[in-house]
């Protein structure tokens, strides 16, 4: 059954349409990805579903009390309110009562004495939330609060920063509880963990959920149909995205095909015009009409795709080296003694919770921000291109194509042609129609790849991304990672999408959260493998340990127990135990090893092969272990 239906829907911003034709259904349970180029109309068409918006024709039709709940990329709040205002206070009754009773509850906490009148309005809101069934929403509640890191319910939302407020208003969306969930890039801002958590419990959501974002790892896990918003309308696509891709690899096979078909068909009535009189006699009018369309057609061709090149500056054999870099903002230290050499083939991504450090890296590299200790050493060759979040400043007044004339009238690309500006702009997908607009009309994904295009018609040699996929379409990341395939440089790239750093790094840095930095060779699915074995084995110390401070000699627990062990399973155990110890010193070997800073690819790969049969075979010596230390 739909909860939400659609019928020719329409939207335009003056002369300009932005939205024609859209005709689709949603099913109550659910979960659609909606994609297309920036600026194609997809917030729009979120905006409009949430009522925060009004469509120039068509019609919207929602189920009866339908309950819809909005994320939008920049959420809006009264900077007076707490996060417990911000969270519960939603016009729903139960949301109220939930609301009140956390009020009343952080309140009777802060006293010294007992407040009798409190306590009874305590009691009459846990009496009502007992009637309501309401404990088992406070209790989901909590959970997506804690998940997300939102500990302190009465700091002032006027206080928080971006990405904290983003998270305020995705525990808002979330604890409401829909029946429909609109959500508008809502990994921007979260680490990975939280990420994953969000995927687990988005797949398991009973409702209906319509979602923008351009991380594809989480496109693909979360939903089970596409919508893509194209200037003539929607395509609706059956499966996740990679479902999507393969049938869209199928549709651009087809077109191709009809493509040819239709030049030689036009080729063939050509030579049958061209034949002469006797051939254009009035039973074959038709033909002559025929040949003429197929002459006027142009046909539908592929889509456009972005195609960035840009040439680099020649990179001298010294290119960057840190050297006991320390960071700290009052008694929160971000950044500890850390030192590397950087190499010229160094392809380096950056993860690790929110607020550790990742961004400040990457300014003390580019000389944004001084280091309290330590300082970093650049070659004479080095340019660096900075891609940061804020992106530069832009000139609303100024228009599109001045803005980049600014940097350069011509840019040399990397097969070494020189084209213009304009031409620059153009593979950048901005047409000449909008190159001569202002700056201010762009929505936010265009001006994030006209800052995209700024930075790269720099040369740069190394480049420094800072959360590259925010607000970025699908189509420019797809372009923007063949573009680094082929990037003849140094690249170090902080972000959270899981799908771009398995495309274009090849060893991770860990921000631990306490200072230190903890480095990784492969790609964020080899870091997530090693991470994963690492967990098991400290679950399983952690019952070695608990099993060694059991009080010995007791008798009760003897015979309430399992038998005792074999003497042959006491020989394994300690055998056992010792390889587990002579494993952990060579597994911290290995990692300082590869923490050094060494540049030979071989020794790296031969480590880093022996780092992975070592956790592997650590993991199966702790799981024996367990077994046979609860037996003893």
């Amino acid at each position: 059954m739909n909860i939400l239906t659609i019928e020719d829907l329409r939207k335009s911003y003056g002369t300009k349409p932005l939205l024609q034709s859209v005709t689709f259904g949603l099913e109550d349970d659910e979960k659609m990805g909606l994609i297309g180029a920036n600026g194609s109309g997809k917030t729009t068409l979120m905006r409009i579903i949430a009522g925060m918006e009004k469509h120039d024709g068509g019609r919207l039709m929602l189920q009866n009390n339908a309950r819809v709940a909005f994320l939008p990329q920049n959420p809006v709040f009264d900077d007076s309110h707490t996060i417990l205002d911000a969270v519960f206070d939603q016009g729903d009754p139960l949301l109220r009562l939930l609301h009140d009773y956390e009020e009343v509850s952080y309140a009777l906490s802060t006293m010294e004495e007992v407040d009798e009148k409190l306590l009874a309005r305590m009691s009459d809101l846990s009496h009502q939330l007992d009637v309501t069934g309401g404990w088992d929403r406070e209790a989901s509640a909590k959970a997506v609060l804690d998940r997300l890191g939102l500990k302190d319910m009465d700091a002032i939302v006027g206080t928080l920063s971006g990405g904290q407020r983003k998270r305020v208003a995705l525990a808002r969306a979330l604890v409401l509880q829909p029946d429909l969930l609109l959500l508008d890039e809502p990994t921007n801002h979260l680490d990975t963990e939280t990420i994953a958590w969000l995927e687990s419990y988005l797949a398991g959501y009973p409702g209906a959920l319509l979602l923008v974002t351009h991380d594809r790892y989480f496109l693909d896990r979360v939903t089970n149909r596409m919508l893509e918003v194209t200037p003539e309308g929607v395509m609706k696509y059956e499966g996740n995205y990679s479902r999507y891709l393969e049938l869209k690899e199928d549709q651009e096979r087809l077109k191709e095909a009809t493509e040819r078909t239709r030049q030689n068909l036009a080729r063939r009535e050509l030579a049958w015009l061209r034949r002469g009189p006797k051939a254009r006699t009035s039973k074959a009018k038709y033909r002559v009409e025929r040949a003429q369309a197929l002459q006027e057609s142009t046909g539908s061709g592929p889509d456009a795709k972005l195609q960035l090149a840009a040439a680099s500056t020649r990179l001298g054999k010294k290119v960057l080296e840190l050297t006991d870099l320390s960071k700290a903002y009052g008694e929160k230290v971000l950044i500890k003694q850390y030192s590397r050499l950087i190499a010229r083939t160094d392809r380096l991504g950056i993860i690790g919770e929110n607020g550790t450090g990742k961004t400040t890296l990457l300014d003390m590299i580019a000389g944004k921000v001084k280091p309290d200790e330590g300082h970093v050493e650049t070659g004479e060759t080095v340019v660096i291109g900075y891609f940061d979040q804020e992106g530069r400043p832009l000139n609303d007044e100024l228009r599109v194509i001045d803005t980049v004339t600014e940097v350069a009238e011509n840019v040399r690309t990397a097969d070494g042609s020189v084209i213009t500006a304009s031409q620059m702009l153009e593979r950048f997908l901005f047409p000449g129609s909008v190159q001569y607009t202002p700056v201010a009309k762009l929505s936010g994904g265009e001006r994030r790849r006209l800052h995209l295009l700024l930075v790269l018609m720099e040369a740069p040699n190394i480049l420094l991304l800072d959360e590259p996929t925010n607000d970025l379409d699908i189509a420019t990341l797809a372009a923007l990672e063949e573009y680094l395939d082929t990037f003849d440089g140094v690249l170090i790239v902080v972000s959270h999408d899981r799908w771009f750093l398995d495309r274009t790094i090849d060893h991770l840095l860990h921000f631990e959260g306490d200072g230190s930095i903890r480095e990784y060779p492969g790609d964020y699915s080899a870091w997530l493998e090693v991470r994963t074995q690492e967990k098991r084995i400290e679950e399983a110390a952690a019952k070695k340990k608990k099993a060694n401070a059991a009080p010995k000699g007791s008798t009760k627990a003897v015979s309430s127990g399992p038998a005792k062990l074999s003497w042959k399973e006491k020989k394994e155990l300690e055998e056992t135990e010792r390889r587990i110890e002579a494993a952990e010193e060579r597994k911290a070997g290995i990692e300082e090893e590869l923490g050094s800073g060494i540049t030979d690819m071989e020794a790296i790969t031969a480590l880093s092969e022996e780092l992975g049969a070592l956790m592997k075979a650590m993991e199966q010596d702790m799981d024996r272990w367990a077994e046979l230390a609860e037996r003893a």
